[in-house]
């Protein structure tokens, strides 16, 4: 059975929390993937940013639900939520829309694991992670490629 190491793209494009919002869209566009890895300056993983996050911050703000009882307001949904979709909308670089603490694979991962966290997790883009070093990345396109081949 093929595993991770198999399909992932070992010259992995990443991108710093520094990098611009305008910057992520055109390497996203210019270069046809949905998601890259970010990094610190060390190299270390620290999340993934993908084409979702950029959509989201084009959506509409959706306002928490809450009950007002006797002069007291109980959210039925957290507020921190909302704070957090207000700071993608108004996003200027990739540490404020990326998603920290990314699910990592390694290479040993099979794919029929590897196609079970993308579809049950909803996740379009999976670092692979060895030794806490970043070694690849797998997208939705790779595991389709396996189809063909």
């Amino acid at each position: 059975m093929k595993t991770a190491d198999d399909l992932m793209s070992r010259e992995v494009i990443t991108v710093t929390p520094d990098t611009s919002v305008k910057e992520l869209a055109t390497l996203l566009t210019d270069k046809n993937i949905s998601g890259v890895p970010v990094v610190d300056t060390n190299g270390k993983l620290l999340g993934v940013v993908t084409e979702s996050d950029l959509i989201d911050q084009n959506k509409k703000v959706h306002i928490p639900t809450i009950v007002s009882i006797l002069d007291s307001f109980i959210y039925l949904e957290s507020p921190d939520k909302m704070e957090q979709e207000m700071r993608k909308i108004a996003g200027s670089t990739v540490n404020d829309i990326y998603t920290p603490n990314a699910r990592t694979v390694s290479p040993e991962t099979a794919i029929d694991e590897l196609a079970t966290i993308m579809s049950e997790q909803n996740i379009h883009t999976l670092p692979v992670v060895e030794n806490d070093k970043l070694v690849g990345i797998i997208g939705k396109r790779d595991i389709i490629r396996t189809i063909i081949s």
